[in-house]
């Protein structure tokens, strides 16, 4: 038997980069997932790319209206669930006298009030011993130029698993968090690089990072299906996968 086989999953921003990797390693152990991606094109990539046990729909998690329908497709589909990887986020590199009210709402809409109205709304549908998975970022504490926003928004998220981890132990549904460094995705994690900056970001990643490389997504995989099903002690806790980035290391 798959070691996977029956579990019923939704993992939003599931269409490329970490969520897909989290969504193929599902699949192929036997599970049935319902992953959520904005991107028309990738949303119609993923579904050629997935057999019929994954169910691809366009959604944006910053839209309330969207995240019902997410939920009214699950409950219909599913009925239960097993895991939810809340994996949809955006970061925008903006110096802080750069952010416009515009930019800041954007951010917050989909990497902190999106992800908590999606777990209100799935929550009621996953089952007994359960989990929940939310994807951070190295940058949710400490401080970088340009990332102010983006890491409030991610440090709100974290305390927001907390939050969740408490209210849910009643129901023995455990909720974790991820937090990747530079991971080779195609975006890079950031919104609007031009090719010559996304390579640029990229070479400073790899000195930056002590490991001097780029995480893969599939590693972050790893670890997201470590928590969500073999963690069965643990919650309300936050496993790094940044290659050392954010632990104080010092290589020479």
């Amino acid at each position: 038997m798959r070691e996977f086989e029956g579990k019923k999953a939704v993992i939003t921003g599931g269409t490329h980069g970490m969520g897909m990797a989290v969504a193929k390693s599902l699949l192929a152990g036997g599970a049935e997932v319902i992953l959520t991606g904005r991107s028309p094109e990738n949303v119609e990539k993923a579904r050629r790319e997935l057999g019929e046990r994954a169910h691809v729909i366009q959604s944006d998690v910053s839209l309330m209206a969207d995240i019902d329908a997410l939920g009214a497709y699950a409950a219909e589909r599913f009925g239960e669930i097993d895991f939810v990887h809340i994996n949809a986020g955006i970061a925008l590199l903006e110096p802080f006298m750069e952010v416009t009210e515009s930019s800041y709402d954007k951010t917050f809409d989909v990497n902190t009030k999106g992800a908590f109205f999606t777990v209100q709304r799935l929550a009621p549908l996953i089952r007994e011993g359960g989990s929940i998975i939310f994807t951070s970022s190295v940058a949710d504490e400490g401080g970088t130029p340009g990332m102010s926003v983006y890491g409030a928004s991610k440090a709100a998220l974290r305390s927001l698993a907390s939050g969740f981890a408490a209210e849910l132990l009643p129901r023995g549904v455990r909720v974790n968090v991820v937090r990747p460094g530079f991971i080779h995705t195609p975006t890079m994690g950031v919104a609007g690089f031009s090719e010559s900056e996304r390579a640029a970001f990229e070479e400073l990643g790899d000195q930056m990072t002590p490991m001097k490389r780029h995480g893969s997504p599939e590693e972050v995989a790893k670890a997201v299906l470590f928590l969500a099903f073999e963690a069965t002690f643990t919650t309300g806790a936050e496993l790094s996968v940044d290659g050392g980035l954010g632990q104080g290391l010092s290589v020479e």
